[in-house]
């Protein structure tokens, strides 16, 4: 079993500043097929200030830096979906990084890990490359459900 490093400030803030952003990039180039489709689209860090530790105290502030956030992640808005004969949608889709103590787990939403790290842990570009790819595959059957709905 390997190694496990704690939850830090630190480590939160490498995620936040560094994984996220460099992930972002894959997923850009991942959406740039679909991203025409659409008149406009939004892909930006997402913070949950919401969510407390349930061992913390109730009056402790959710911050980045406090270093006591859960869930971190991507968020991406696809807006006036531009087809001939389709009718005009928005779509939006979470990336979501959950913050345990000893590792996080990547997926779309809270119930689905594609991937689990330890904080310390580097990421390898084959990892990079199946998140953006599990990730846009998910987002273009979105897509494809919504046309087919619509098309109904």
């Amino acid at each position: 079993m390997e190694d496990r490093s704690p939850r830090t400030k630190q480590t939160i803030q490498h995620l936040y500043d560094t994984i996220l952003p460099k992930l972002a990039e894959h997923l850009h180039q991942n959406l740039a097929p679909v991203t025409p489709l659409f008149a406009d689209f939004s892909l930006e860090r997402l913070l949950d200030t919401w969510t407390k530790d349930p061992h913390a105290s109730h009056d402790t502030v959710v911050s980045l830096e406090n270093g006591n956030i859960q869930r971190l992640g991507l968020r991406l808005r696809l807006e006036g979906f531009q087809k001939v004969g389709a009718e005009a949608f928005d779509i939006s889709k979470d990336l979501l990084f959950l913050l345990d103590q000893q590792f996080y787990t990547v997926g779309p939403d809270q119930h689905t890990n594609w991937l689990e790290k330890s904080y310390l842990q580097r990421w390898e570009q084959s990892e990079y490359d199946l998140i953006a790819e599990r990730w846009s595959e998910d987002l273009i059957d979105d897509i494809t459900q919504r046309l087919q709905k619509l098309a109904e």
